[in-house]
């Protein structure tokens, strides 16, 4: 079974998947799938997806064998579409990221594996989508009902566009901050706010004095044609702790991380900043996500 999106499941398929992670992470589920291989093919840079997928695989008693884009064939003219046709024979599930939307989709289509989408482009990065919904799951005890503010630049980010969905899916309540030029695409805030009947409210202000969850992202800076706005800007939408005054005495701040500068370092001493377990349960979520996708 393919992981190409968060649309690619319903609700009680991502409680299944968060259900499974949760029993993995206590110590009451260890998955077996000894004998199989999985394939990671990163195209991009990666860190904590990368090694999360193959630290997973290897924990649910998988071998790893690492597919690298610059000491392969692609350096000879060798088209992705044959890269992935090769591969597939090579193991049991793929674990893929890309600079180009929709390539991971591509992927899928011709491949007879099951493909995991480790992010592709601006598009959709589902497995962290997971993770986030996990980490408040484990932090806050719930989903449904909070109040979620996610910062930063919500027009190109993979994570906020996938997390905005499942957190609607389980009926948080969204608040979209971001610098004018820099909002999520209003298309896809209503359409969401239309198949779930969510309530997500979009705002420029630094303002979580109502917030239960505060989920920070970098702003591009690549982005900007004018390096001083893109430092103004940044500056601007940087994460201090006079932002937090007047916030709730259990926030909890969440980032996918890497950060760069855009969380002030001292908070990351507060017991509300929690971004670097989150980093750690990407081990558990993705060991379930491949334990479902070999289950299928």
């Amino acid at each position: 079974m393919d992981l190409i999106s968060i649309r690619d499941l319903d609700k009680a398929e991502v409680e299944k998947i968060l259900d499974s992670a949760d029993a993995i992470h206590s110590g009451k589920k260890k998955p077996d799938h000894k004998g199989k291989i999985i394939v990671t093919l990163f195209f991009e840079a990666s860190t904590r997806t990368k090694l999360s997928f193959q630290c997973a695989a290897e924990r649910n008693g998988m071998q790893v064998v690492d597919f690298l884009p610059d000491v392969s064939s692609l350096k000879k003219g060798e088209s992705f579409v044959d890269t992935i046709k090769v591969v597939e024979g090579y193991g049991d599930v793929l674990a893929i990221r890309h600079p180009v939307e929709g390539s991971v989709r591509l992927a899928a289509d011709v491949s007879k594996k099951p493909v995991l989408n480790g992010g592709d482009g601006a598009n959709q990065h589902p497995t962290q989508t997971l993770i986030d919904l996990f980490s408040i799951r484990k932090t806050k005890g719930r989903i449904k009902g909070l109040n979620v503010s996610l910062v930063g630049d919500l027009k190109h980010a993979r994570t906020m566009r996938s997390l905005v969905y499942g957190l609607s899916m389980f009926g948080a309540n969204v608040t979209l901050i971001s610098p004018k030029g820099l909002e999520m695409p209003a298309r896809d805030v209503e359409e969401i706010k239309k198949k779930f009947g969510s309530s997500i409210k979009v705002k420029q202000e630094l303002d979580f004095s109502d917030a239960d969850v505060l989920y920070v992202c970098r702003i591009q800076e690549e982005r900007f044609a004018d390096p001083l706005e893109a430092k103004r800007v940044s500056e601007q939408f940087r994460i201090k702790k006079d932002n937090l005054k007047g916030a709730k005495e259990d926030i909890v701040i969440l980032h996918p991380l890497p950060k760069i500068n855009e969380i002030e370092s001292s908070i990351d001493d507060l017991p509300q900043a929690k971004y670097f377990e989150q980093a750690h349960y990407g081990v558990p979520v993705r060991q379930a996500v491949i334990d479902w996708a070999l289950s299928k």
